[in-house]
């Protein structure tokens, strides 16, 4: 049994999420937004590419955003979700329930780095993935590219754009000859052996040492992290997933009726403005949902009322 009744529970307070329960909080939907309190992008002092909002601090994005929705009556609920049950009961941590007529949910992902000595400790620092996020801010410096996964080629490829010192370090890598032409043509640097770690000092990033001793100086250093979608809630309902991903159609709407996912937990490389988008749109979609269901409900109460004419 559910402690309170919403139309809509939104799991996840990032700019998805956030976005969802604005749209539909000015519908005049019944919204809560319940929120574990762990974004992605915490370690990230600006974030970056988001009209209006360029160089904004995530955690006031986040700060705005909440005191907008609950402008318009949408509960705030700092928890976890432990479970959902079909229908929707929304089991939050310490026992609380909620009542869900349909859901959305926004939980994000986890970065899952490699087990490289200085890469977590400077990580969203300089050390950085995204080279839309933050290749501007460390433009024109000596960037070294990881070689710890093949989007590792795609990334110091794509770096050439901000900087004329670009070093990709092979690592594990296994590069082909038409790999190591396009690195070669575009002036990316190939440097060989293991990866020992990333020196910072005085915080900030200096180089990166190989295994043999050898210490190539850079500035910022770029990883292409494993992305792990934080998809338990949605694969548990039975959502459908394919290639490590939970299925949606172009709302976010799930295999599962009434169920929808947006933002990082959908589409790994959405961005915060991408995100917000993706909020909106599924917000449109759910409100949709919910009114063709009150209409029918209408319709039938109507023709009781009207004695089944």
């Amino acid at each position: 049994m559910s402690d309170v009744e919403y139309d809509v529970v939104v799991v996840g307070a990032g700019a998805a999420g956030l976005n969802a329960a604005l749209v539909l909080a000015r519908a005049r939907r019944r919204v809560a937004v319940v929120d574990a309190g762990e974004p992605r992008n915490a370690p990230a002092a600006h974030m970056q590419g988001f009209l209006s909002r360029d160089g904004m601090s995530p955690a006031a994005l986040s700060e705005v955003g909440r005191a907008e929705i609950a402008g318009y009556g949408a509960a705030l609920i700092d928890a976890r979700v432990e479970h959902v049950d079909p229908g929707f009961t929304v089991r939050l941590a310490g026992g609380a329930a909620l009542g869900a007529r349909r859901l959305v949910v926004a939980t994000g992902l986890r970065d899952e780095l490699p087990g490289i000595p200085g890469v977590a400790e400077r990580w969203g620092k300089d050390v950085l993935h995204c080279p839309y996020c933050h290749g501007y801010e460390v433009r024109d410096q000596p960037m070294g590219v990881l070689g710890t996964s093949a989007g590792a080629v795609h990334q110091a490829l794509l770096l050439r754009q901000w900087s004329d010192d670009v070093v990709l370090f092979v690592h594990t890598l296994e590069l082909d000859e038409a790999a190591r032409e396009r690195l070669t043509a575009r002036g990316v640097r190939l440097v060989h052996g293991g990866i020992k770690r990333v020196v910072a000092e005085n915080d900030g990033v200096r180089g990166v040492e190989l295994a043999d001793g050898r210490m190539v100086p850079r500035r910022a250093v770029f990883v292409f992290p494993r992305m792990v979608p934080h998809d338990a809630l949605l694969t548990a309902l039975g959502c459908a997933a394919e290639d490590g991903r939970v299925v949606t159609d172009r709302t976010g709407r799930t295999t599962v009726p009434g169920v929808w996912a947006v933002g990082n937990v959908a589409d790994p490389r959405a961005q915060v403005v991408t995100a917000a988008g993706m909020g909106s749109a599924a917000a449109i979609a759910v409100n949709a949902d919910l009114l063709d269901e009150d209409v029918h409900l209408a319709v039938e109460r109507h023709r009781v009322g009207g004695g089944g004419r």
